[in-house]
């Protein structure tokens, strides 16, 4: 039997060198025996057209769009999914015959870990910290569950905070932008609390205090390396659920290899790149 020929993915932003993204696609081609390859692709702030035209040029099949390029790449693309117009950012490309189709799987990567969770959204109060990309695909996530009582939002740029509450507003979500230093201090009335910044990227000490957190609440960080961050040893000091970055970044990749090969998702093999010998954090 002739092998199909063989395709290339990638993933763009700035940095990427820390992104998992490759090994967990890797390890789901392989499980599936398919001829595919997936690369870390370096592409800083000003160079994005000239990358996304040689991405043409090479015949790209697909690649995903991380920090800083999710809402400026809709620009460089041909079509858009009904994601990524909700979302107004793009995280997964997929190229059709040479058409750059864009998606947002950050919206079911972040909804379903709280979904599998049976999480009730009925009268909740959710702290926001951070309004980029990735804050648009969890706003637009919210905007689809029922009951939320409010979205407050905590941004150190407070105009592209109040940008980001006047889009929730107008997907029916009650939201209001805060002075990023102001969220420790109305943390304590949150029911769920989620990072969407790159504060823990680096090991550095979250803005919400175990203190700060009331038992029984949700805290979501989205920020996956390293796995347990200074937000979620403080949820776990404060007896709170915690959800862990893996989890979003598991579900959004496996939506994105479903969107490339229109296979399910190897989850299990993807998990386990991800996890390693480790295993899941307790």
């Amino acid at each position: 039997m002739e092998r199909a020929p063989a395709k290339t993915y990638c993933i763009i932003g700035d940095p990427v060198h820390h992104s998992l993204s490759p090994g967990m696609q890797n390890a789901a081609f392989s499980a599936l025996g398919l001829n595919s390859t997936y690369i870390a692709f370096r592409v800083p702030p000003g160079e994005l057209k000239e990358s996304i035209e040689s991405l043409r040029a090479i015949n790209m099949s697909g690649f995903n769009v991380t920090i800083p390029h999710k809402v400026e790449v809709i620009k460089y693309l041909d079509e858009l999914d009904a994601t990524a117009r909700q979302a107004g950012a793009v995280n997964t490309v997929n190229s059709i015959e040479g058409i750059f189709r864009g998606y947002n799987t950050d919206m079911y990567g972040f909804i379903e870990p709280l979904h599998k969770r049976k999480v009730s959204f009925d009268g909740m109060t959710v702290l926001l910290l951070g309004a980029g990309g990735a804050a648009r695909a969890i706003i637009a996530a919210l905007a689809q569950e029922k009951g939320i009582s409010k979205v407050v939002i905590a941004n150190r740029d407070q105009k592209r905070g109040a940008e980001l509450a006047r889009l929730g507003n107008g997907m029916g979500l009650k939201c209001e932008a805060i002075a990023f230093d102001k969220a420790a201090s109305i943390s304590q009335d949150a029911d769920m609390i989620v990072n969407s910044t790159l504060i823990g990227l680096g090991g550095e000490p979250s803005p919400i205090s175990y203190e700060n957190i009331k038992k029984g609440r949700i805290v979501y960080d989205i920020v996956y390396r390293p796995v347990v961050t200074d937000l979620i040893e403080n949820a776990k000091s404060a007896g709170a659920h915690v959800v862990y970055g893996y989890e979003m970044l598991l579900e959004q990749g496996a939506r994105a290899f479903e969107i490339w090969t229109g296979l399910p998702a190897p989850r299990d093999a993807m998990k386990k790149n991800l996890l390693g010998i480790f295993g899941e954090p307790t």
